[in-house]
């Protein structure tokens, strides 16, 4: 009787296909509602995280134990599509996992300190020249290894991290909160610069002489893709000033004031010839 109340309280197994069919479902409600989701797509057997700081989050996160050894069965879960909306702002990860119900995972980041963030971009003053570098993790491995330090870089540590789950395991960590966690390094394989705005700081302050709008978007290598102004601006959330745009003359202008300075030397003339007649 005892086990009998003990599992009454986990709902039956449901299978994949079920939750996928559940997922769909509340996905087209969101839709409905106006809400945009953002789903966790990967390949079923490929590398959960493939960039650099995809990898680098979720090998931070493996780095510690407590975690190491819960994070195995999120790895499933967000393989086969479970994690249906991730949305990453400020601070905080909100989360819709599709497991025997569809829950509601939360994870709360706290903001990097001020003084961490200012001693991050000391060491790493003018190493970085163009966001393009920064984003694409084309870093050297100096810069890397001071961004990635796993007490004194830019992830988060056990003690900043707070999760829930609506979920009815009791666990701290459960599959849903691992599967999240892991989605999060998927995500900025497409969107590395969500991690400063985790992270709630400003990623351009790293780029070396970030006051001079034309080092942020300084010319890519070769086989780079430049990042525009205006990209520039949504990505980092900061504003250029407008170039000026260059002084072009009048049509006309020059020709203007030559006719004006040769008018004395005609009238001179005329005068001349009148003299003479």
């Amino acid at each position: 009787m005892a086990y009998g109340s003990y599992y009454d309280e986990f709902p039956a197994y449901v299978s994949v296909a079920e939750r996928r069919k559940r997922a769909a479902r509340k996905l087209a409600q969101l839709r409905k509602k106006g809400h945009a989701p953002a789903p966790i797509v990967l390949e079923p057997r490929g590398a959960i995280a493939k960039t650099f700081w995809g990898k680098a989050w979720c090998d931070h996160l493996e780095s510690y134990a407590d975690y190491a050894s819960r994070l195995p069965r999120g790895r499933s879960y967000v393989r086969n599509g479970s994690v249906i909306d991730l949305q990453i702002a400020t601070g905080e990860v909100r989360a819709l996992v599709s497991g025997s119900e569809i829950y509601e995972a939360t994870i709360a980041v706290t903001p990097l300190a001020a003084a961490r963030w200012k001693a991050v971009r000391k060491d790493c003053a003018g190493q970085i020249g163009t966001v393009v570098e920064l984003l694409s993790g084309k870093l050297s491995r100096a810069v890397m290894e001071k961004l990635c330090h796993r007490e004194r870089g830019l992830f988060p540590g056990g003690r900043e991290i707070e999760m829930r789950c609506s979920c009815p395991d009791g666990a701290w960590l459960c599959k849903h909160l691992a599967a999240v966690l892991y989605g999060v390094g998927a995500r900025l394989d497409a969107s590395p610069e969500l991690l400063f705005t985790l992270r709630g700081v400003d990623g351009a302050e790293l780029v070396a002489a970030a006051g001079d709008a034309g080092a942020l978007v300084a010319a890519p290598m070769p086989g780079e893709v430049g990042i525009a102004s205006g990209d520039l601006a949504d990505i980092f959330g900061i504003e250029l000033e407008p170039a000026a745009a260059p002084s072009t003359p009048k049509p006309g202008r020059r020709r203007g004031a030559a006719a004006k300075a040769q008018a004395p030397r005609r009238r001179e003339a005329k005068k001349a010839r009148g003299r003479s007649e």
